[in-house]
């Protein structure tokens, strides 16, 4: 007979759909900050969101301070039926049922940082610069949203990573980066960081070379001599780590990535790592220098000797809602962001009818005339 632990269970990604239990009453809008660009679209989509569809729209209460906001007519009239928070204080956990992003990745990344644990579906419109995670155009927005709002959407699991630092003075919490809630499922603690690209570890302003050591599972693997290291989920593959030349791995693949930055070694390549192992990440006891931590960007902070920084797969994932479906989006993305595999085609023999008209010896007069003429 069979054993069924021997049987390996593979999800298809396109299973993968989206599914609302109850219609969705509130909205958080997230615009891009600074562009001027985005006005129009933000106060179309969040007129269109109230009037429409009835919704309750939240936004940050920096947007409301914009002053070329504040002299569009037409946001005047719908200002005071905004709901706001203040990223920091309030708290959106189990507030919010759908999310609207518009304008580039970084919208995304910021949704992800307001939602520390569990995450509303996130629509992304393509308002900023590269887009490789935002894969809505804003023209014909009414249908695409009325679509997603009906249940008609893929959805593409984002892992995320959490992070957590142990400082060597705080060793008093280093059996608390765990809490037990009410259910007996595990939930972060109030230390941890969840980023959805990458956490980086770098030699920050220091001419000396970074010198850290790598476990996994506790267990000794390498000490990573150079500028630094990137610990990345398959979403932020296509990020920073490409640049340090990694592999780019679907968003559906659990996984992590781990690449060097400019290591001082020939071959040193970046590895990839199962989704469920923790890694962890200090400064070696021989190295010159501290390092420098941040965490999708933001939160940099130096990591001393006897600090240690923690890292594993997060259970709560970035749902993100698909122009088309997983596959095609991550395609389209390669290709219109990246350029990826990108050359002039090669043409075919038929093409080439000027070469295989004439046979060799007449290419060899050919060749022979033209050196007579320039002498």
């Amino acid at each position: 007979m069979k054993n069924s632990a021997m049987v390996m269970q593979i999800q298809d990604p396109a299973s993968q759909r989206l599914t609302w239990y109850k219609p969705p009453l509130t909205v958080l809008v997230i615009k891009k900050v600074s562009d001027a660009s985005v006005l129009a679209p933000f106060v179309y989509l969040v007129d269109w969101l109230l009037q429409e569809k009835n919704m309750v729209v939240w936004v940050e209460s920096a947007v409301l301070e914009d002053v070329q906001l504040n002299e569009n007519v037409r946001f005047k009239a719908i200002r005071d039926k905004l709901v706001t928070f203040k990223d920091g204080r309030d708290d959106l956990t189990d507030r919010i049922d759908f999310i609207v992003c518009l304008g580039g990745d970084g919208t995304l990344l910021y949704a992800s940082l307001l939602f520390q644990q569990s995450v509303p579906p996130v629509m992304a419109f393509h308002l900023g610069s590269l887009g490789f995670l935002t894969p809505f155009r804003f023209d014909n927005f009414e249908e695409q949203l009325t679509s997603v709002l009906e249940g008609h959407a893929a959805l593409t699991l984002r892992s995320r990573l959490r992070c957590v630092m142990h400082r060597r003075s705080d060793r008093k919490h280093e059996a608390k980066t765990l809490e037990a809630d009410l259910d007996g499922e595990a939930r972060p603690a109030a230390n941890s960081i969840l980023v959805l690209n990458e956490v980086v570890i770098d030699r920050g302003p220091s001419p000396y070379l970074s010198n850290i050591d790598l476990f996994l599972d506790g267990k000794y693997i390498t000490s990573v001599q150079g500028d630094g290291l990137i610990v990345s989920t398959p979403t932020g593959s296509t990020a920073y780590a490409a640049a340090a030349g990694a592999s780019m791995i679907h968003p559906s693949v659990p996984a992590i990535m781990v690449t060097p930055i400019c290591p001082h070694s020939l071959s040193f390549r970046p590895i990839v790592v199962p989704a469920g192992v923790e890694l962890k990440i200090s400064v070696s006891p021989e190295s010159r220098n501290t390092s420098w931590v941040s965490f999708d960007g933001r939160n940099r902070q130096e990591l001393f000797h006897g600090d240690s920084l923690r890292v594993t797969t997060s259970i709560y994932p970035v749902p993100c809602i698909c122009a088309q479906d997983q596959i095609s989006d991550w395609f389209a993305s390669l290709a219109d962001g990246l350029h990826w595999n990108v050359r002039k085609r090669q043409k075919c023999l038929d093409e080439l009818s000027d070469l295989t008209a004439s046979g060799s010896e007449d290419t060899l007069d050919e060749i022979e005339n033209m050196k007579l003429y320039d002498v």
